[in-house]
Order: C-alpha cells, then structure tokens, then sequence
C-alpha cells in the first residue's frame, strides 16, 4: 500500500500574449493569489504605453475584490471575462498548450528548482519565436471574428 498526502510542493505561473508576438511570464512558488494578478498587471502597465485589452476566465483571483479594485483604477485596463470551459476562446491556452505537449512534454524534474529552470528554458525559446507566439492570438476564435469584422 503506498499512501500519499497529496502536499508537495508547486509552481504556479501567470503569463499573457499580445497580437504582437510577445510574451509575459511570471512564475510564482506556490498559488497565484490576488497579489500575484495584481502585480503581474502592474508589470504589464509598465512595460506598455497602450490601453490593455484583457481576457480572462473567472479563477477566484481574476474577480477578487481586491483585483477589481486595481483593476478600477487602471484607465488603460479592459478587462472582459472569458465564458466558462471555452479555453479555446483565450489565446494565453494556446501558449501553454504549446509550452506543455511541446517543450515540456517528457521532462520529468526532479525537484522544484530544476523544473522553474526548464520553464524559464522553454520560455525563452518560445520567446525568440514572436510569430508563433502571434499565431497563438490568431488561432483563437474570437481574433477570427474581429479580423473579419475589420475586413467589412
């Protein structure tokens, strides 16, 4: 009989991906809470000089008080909420779909610090990649429809 407790250690990452082909990506020791989302926003406002457009499910620190607060002091923020189970319609999926059957797939880390390292690894790969990281954008749905509607 083997009995487990189910409470090892983990790594929680946030990231986003722009119609541009770049990539945000933090990776954070444990869960990512409000005050992850919040600082991560913040990084993106910094490194940006545009309105940001945000979609996003409803994972409890993406509608926490807390975030809409910030998020309601953020005039260059637009923040829309994804519809339940349609991770299809968000294009930060296809990036991990892509960083997980792909540059992660078959690498069994045998402790925290080298799995961060394998990430950060991937991570710069897909980096150097700004058209693939686009074409994740472009494979969502909703970017289809908005490219069409720009057409008419």
């Amino acid at each position: 009989m083997v009995e487990h407790r189910f409470a090892w250690p983990k790594l929680s990452a946030i990231s986003a991906v722009t119609p541009r082909g770049k990539l945000y990506f933090r990776v954070h020791k444990g869960a990512i809470k409000s005050k992850q989302v919040i600082a991560f926003l913040r990084h993106l406002l910094r490194h940006t000089r545009r309105p940001l457009v945000i979609l996003w499910d409803g994972v409890g620190p993406h509608v926490s008080a807390q975030t809409r607060r910030f998020i309601e002091g953020q005039p260059r923020l637009q923040v829309h909420r994804l519809p339940p189970y349609c991770p299809e319609l968000n294009p930060d999926e296809w990036f991990w779909a892509n960083l997980k059957t792909r540059h992660l797939a078959n690498h069994g880390a045998a402790n925290l610090a080298q799995l961060r390292r394998l990430i950060r690894l991937a991570v710069v790969r897909i980096r150097r990649r700004p058209k693939l990281i686009a074409s994740f954008y472009r494979a969502c749905p909703l970017s289809q429809s908005t490219r069409q509607r720009r057409r008419q």
